[in-house]
């Protein structure tokens, strides 16, 4: 699973890879969820996550059950960026998801490509089609519509979901730009970023005192059985989520990454409504999301109509990236 050269998958595996992505990717928003419902501290769950991926695949180095090469103080300076963008979105995405219903949550995620949209016009970006821009333009009216009809309407969640889209946004134009992932596979990209990770984490989460605070009240919950699965459960699919995501990108595509995560979407705003204890409906909220739910679909399926009227050439993923 090299990232460098063209790659050849076959269809099957490349259909594995992005079905893993999905469903990893949806699992992850509820797990979270469920965590964050007995476990507020946010930023002290990303440093155990990012501590557990980095542990795990240097044991799996030393075992030779990995790959990855050593460490590499070029590679980890330019990946510093990315992963520090990388981790703002996911520590602001954990807030977001403290005040803020799982089918809001993921309407207020896809204003990314509306983000990334008006980013790529500061940068000199050629125009978007018009019905990528009109997609878009939907999604974001979908948002406006169902917050104006979202009975647990919560400002300071709603403003940590937003920051999230911007710090995400930052991470995707930041890696097309800097095309940090050319030569590495999927688990050395894991790596770096939970390596450079854990000390940026460690620091906010006693800068904030968060720390050592949420060390005890951890402490005082491993009792619990079910709180302990949570938690296990969020470790491993921390990881998973992360694998899939990089493993989706390599072998398919980043538009092919980005149109799973949409269709994930469709099933995790219907599953929640219904799970975590439900939630409250207004019609309005509901219209909106519908309206939300279908500017993501067109847009993704728009941005495949884009790279299937293209020339193809044979060049590999991640060359495509930089282009």
């Amino acid at each position: 699973m090299e990232s460098g050269g063209a790659i050849e998958a076959s269809p099957f595996l490349s259909l594995f890879a992005a079905f893993s992505y999905g469903i990893a990717s949806m699992a992850m928003v509820f797990i979270n969820k469920a965590i964050l419902m007995q476990y507020a501290h946010s930023m002290t769950l990303l440093t155990f996550q990012q501590l557990a991926t980095a542990l795990l695949i240097h044991v799996g180095r030393i075992m030779g059950y990995t790959k990855a090469s050593e460490v590499n103080f070029t590679t980890a300076k330019k990946l510093l960026p990315v992963s520090l963008f990388y981790n703002a979105n996911v520590a602001f995405a954990l807030a977001s998801l403290k005040g803020v219903n799982i089918p809001m949550y993921i309407a207020l995620k896809r204003l990314t490509p509306l983000a990334v949209l008006v980013t790529g016009i500061f940068y000199g970006k050629a125009k978007p089609s018009k019905e990528v821009s009109l997609s878009v333009i939907l999604t974001a009216v979908g948002v406006i519509i169902a917050a104006l009809g979202d009975f647990s309407f919560d400002i300071f969640g709603y403003g940590m979901a937003l920051i999230s889209v911007f710090f995400q946004t930052m991470y995707l134009v930041l890696v097309e730009k800097s095309g940090a992932e050319d030569g590495l596979s999927s688990v050395e990209l894991m790596f770096y970023n939970a390596l450079l990770s854990v000390p940026c984490l460690l620091f906010l989460i006693i800068a904030t005192g968060e720390f050592p605070n949420s060390l005890s009240l951890l402490f005082g919950k491993v009792n619990s059985f079910a709180f302990l699965l949570i938690l296990i459960l969020s470790m491993v699919m921390g990881i998973v989520l992360n694998f899939t995501m990089f493993w989706c990108t390599i072998v398919n595509s980043a538009l092919t990454t980005t149109i799973v995560g949409v269709l994930k979407g469709v099933g995790s705003t219907t599953l929640g409504f219904i799970v975590l204890g439900g939630v409250k409906f207004h019609a309005l909220n509901v219209a909106g999301l519908v309206i939300n739910t279908a500017g993501g679909v067109w847009y993704s399926y728009a941005k495949y109509q884009e790279k299937k009227n293209k020339p193809r050439k044979v060049i590999s993923d991640l060359e495509a990236h930089r282009k």
